[in-house]
């Protein structure tokens, strides 16, 4: 999937997520809550595209994730990407091909799935705000670049820094710690399962089995024949997938907005 769909479908899920808690567990959310997790969630469904690397000396090139900071972010995704060809080759079967780049590869599975989400709640249990303003900053700034592609591309690199920049900080000011903060590790851990089922439908697939070997390979790509799967990019991904997943966020922030309206206005 590109860039803008897989931010989509973590807004989508995560909204959705929210809507049910809220309905079926009674677990009440803020707004700014709901928001900040919607926006993680997003940020979060883009992350694991930072193994596609682009040109770093040009700023160009490389997934909508790598140019979300300009050349720095580009920066990072080249490291990325070569630990993760470094995995495949040192984990690589008789059976698996020869690889030149680390796309689609470690940051394509459930165990960094698992990872991310448990280090991010880690990160903020032992350095506080330091760490929540750090990665509230960097999911925002993915979920910019997602979800709003186009205004993203005309404003620039820089622009979209200062405005995630803002917006962690006053988060960071109004968000509680003590149901705001957990819930970011599960955010960005949602957010990049997202992105795996996102890829797993697509002709490419993705190894979502690793590190189980399957035939005499670690890095099997997995997905569905070629006339049941999506192409990246195709009408049906930007039409069809993007009207669906906008459909779903419209309607939770719905059955979520009417509810706590009704509530606050009635006295329940």
């Amino acid at each position: 999937m590109m860039g803008p769909s897989h931010a989509l479908s973590g807004a989508a899920v995560w909204l959705a997520g929210s809507w049910a808690l809220d309905q079926f567990a009674g677990y009440e959310q803020s707004p700014l809550a709901i928001a900040v997790g919607t926006a993680v969630c997003a940020g979060g469904a883009l992350f694991p595209d930072l193994d596609l690397s682009g040109k770093v000396t040009r700023n160009q090139g490389g997934a909508t994730v790598a140019r979300t900071f300009g050349v720095v972010s580009l920066f990072v995704a080249e490291v990325i990407e070569k630990i993760s060809l470094g995995v495949y080759h040192a984990t690589k079967l008789s059976k698996d091909p020869h690889r030149n780049n680390g796309h689609r590869t470690l940051t394509h599975t459930i165990p960094f799935t698992v990872l991310v989400g448990w280090g991010t709640t880690a990160l903020c249990t032992a350095y506080g705000k330091w760490a929540v303003i750090a990665i509230l900053f960097f999911t925002i700034g993915l979920a910019l670049r997602g979800l709003f592609d186009e205004w993203a591309k005309r404003a620039g690199w820089v622009i979209v820094t200062l405005v995630s920049l803002g917006a962690a900080y006053f988060t960071f000011l109004h968000l509680p710690g003590d149901r705001g903060y957990p819930m970011l590790g599960l955010a960005m851990g949602v957010g990049c399962f997202v992105h795996i089922l996102g890829d797993l439908v697509t002709r490419a697939g993705v190894p979502i089995l690793w590190p189980i070997p399957t035939g005499r390979r670690m890095w099997r790509m997995i997905g569905p024949p070629d006339r049941f799967s999506i192409k990246a990019g195709s009408k049906f991904e930007v039409v069809v997938l993007r009207a669906v997943f906008t459909v779903v966020s419209v309607l939770a922030v719905v059955g979520l907005a009417v509810p706590a309206l009704t509530r606050r206005f009635t006295g329940g």
